[in-house]
């Protein structure tokens, strides 16, 4: 409770040069999850009062400042990011049959699958809506490419996974595609929203992508215990999901030590003696630093871009929040 409560305020701090804007955006979302419908504005209260840290909009406003002047774009833009996120993640509880986010009950354990797919889906239109009422076309381009990149590298996974063959460079482009299109979209609709030129928008975009990369791989070492709060030991080794680690560990064993760690994968299930077994296996081979390593090659590429932008208090703040991002507790 410690840790999480000075990375709270932490995290207020790194917002101090936004916390108006983020403060207004906060009644403009709910404003625009707001219907007629009573189950769906009941279920858009029920998902509205379980928000997150609300990272991605804090993306798209501290970008927005290293770039230029805060505005109305700027604020539609993390509208869209965020009814587009909450929509991903509503549909991946269905698809991953998960009862929980974020330690409450998911949209698909209380309301069932079907209602769930459908709320996603009004998520998503209200977002796109959003943009195409007020003609936000650069944003809205931004946002559909990451939309098809991450159901496009959530499919690719689920492809590899059924046999447990993703390569590293295979790995790399499902990270990209899954998780650090959607960042890399929340700084490119920050700059772009500010008028910002296309290069400096395209500059934004490759720090958001690095940033991504560098999230991912740590979530990924809080699968092998690495940290003492983070999602359940072993839940990516139990669903078959290969991470770096994993796979470097892999592609350093003999023909016979491959078979073994494949096979704990394949069988483990929910048997956490197996898994723990996978996670010693891993450790052994120094799996686990070498992701630290390239977590940090990405966290070092984010803030080398950075530097391509004038020094404020918004650019500082950005730099604080990639430093934030590799070292959370969950």
């Amino acid at each position: 409770m410690i840790i999480l409560a000075r990375m709270s305020l932490q995290l207020d701090d790194i917002k101090k040069p936004v916390a108006r804007e983020m403060e207004e955006f906060e009644h403009k979302f709910r404003a625009a999850m707001k219907t007629k419908v009573l189950l769906l504005d009941q279920i858009m209260n029920y998902i509205v009062k379980r928000k997150g840290k609300q990272m991605r909009p804090l993306f798209v406003f501290l970008s927005a400042g290293t770039c230029g002047k805060i505005n109305e774009a700027t604020f539609r833009g993390a509208g869209l990011i965020e009814l587009v996120h909450t929509a991903s993640l509503v549909h991946d509880d269905v698809v991953d049959n998960s009862n929980y986010r974020r330690g409450f009950f998911s949209v698909n354990a209380l309301w069932k699958n079907k209602i769930a797919v459908l709320v996603g889906d009004f998520l998503l239109t209200r977002g796109l809506f959003l943009a195409l009422e007020h003609k936000d076309y650069d944003l809205l381009s931004i946002c559909t490419d990451a939309v098809k990149q991450m159901s496009e590298g959530e499919l690719l996974q689920m492809e590899k996974a059924r046999h447990l063959d993703i390569s590293e460079e295979i790995y790399y482009e499902v990270i990209r595609q899954k998780t650090a299109s959607l960042i890399a979209s929340c700084c490119a609709i920050g700059a772009s929203s500010t008028g910002a030129n296309p290069d400096l928008v395209k500059e934004m975009h490759r720090f958001g992508e690095c940033v991504g990369m560098a999230f991912q791989i740590k979530d990924d070492l809080f699968d092998y215990g690495e940290e003492e709060i983070g999602k359940p030991l072993g839940i990516d080794i139990k669903e078959k999901k290969m991470t770096l680690p994993l796979i470097y560990a892999l592609s350093k064993s003999t023909w016979l030590e491959k078979r073994k760690i494949i096979g704990l994968v394949k069988r483990g299930g929910e048997d956490p003696k197996k898994i723990r077994e996978v996670i010693s296996l891993v450790k052994e081979s120094g799996g686990i630093e070498y992701a630290r390593q390239a977590m940090n090659r990405y966290y070092q590429q984010a803030l080398d871009t950075l530097k391509n932008f004038s020094e404020s208090e918004y650019k500082s703040s950005l730099t604080q929040l990639v430093k934030f991002t590799i070292e959370r507790r969950s």
